[in-house]
C-alpha cells in the first residue's frame, strides 16, 4: 500500500490534524495531483494558521494548479505567519516564490 492510501485510510479513521493533511497534500503534489494537494493542504492551514511550511506547500501547489492568484494570496499570508514566527527561512522562499507568482500572473 502505498503512502496517499496510507495517510487516507488514516484520515478515514477518524484522525485529523495539519501534521496528516501536510503529509497529504505533499504526497499527493510528488504524485502530480496538484488539485487533491491543494485541498489537503487548505485544511491543514486551517487546522494550524501558523504551520509556515504547509502555507509554503500550498503555494506551490496552487501554482502547479495553475492558480497564480490563488498563490499569490497564499504566499502573502504565508510570508506574514513565518515572520510572526521567526520562520526566517520559509519567509525568504516564500518571498522569492511570491514574486514567480506575481510574474505568471503579468504573463
Amino acid at each position: 500500500m502505498g503512502m496517499i492510501e496510507n495517510f487516507e485510510k488514516m484520515l478515514a479513521s477518524g484522525q485529523d490534524n495539519a501534521m496528516l493533511r501536510f503529509s497529504l497534500g505533499n504526497a499527493y503534489l510528488q504524485a502530480g495531483d496538484a488539485a487533491a494537494a491543494v485541498r489537503h493542504l487548505r485544511r491543514a492551514v486551517e487546522h494550524d494558521a501558523g504551520y509556515s511550511a504547509a502555507w509554503k506547500l500550498l503555494g506551490k501547489a496552487l501554482m502547479e494548479a495553475g492558480e497564480p492568484a490563488e498563490a499569490v494570496d497564499v504566499y502573502t499570508r504565508g510570508i506574514s505567519v513565518a515572520e510572526g514566527k521567526g520562520d526566517k527561512q520559509a519567509a525568504k522562499e516564500m518571498g522569492v516564490f511570491l514574486k514567480r507568482a506575481r510574474k505568471a500572473l503579468e504573463s
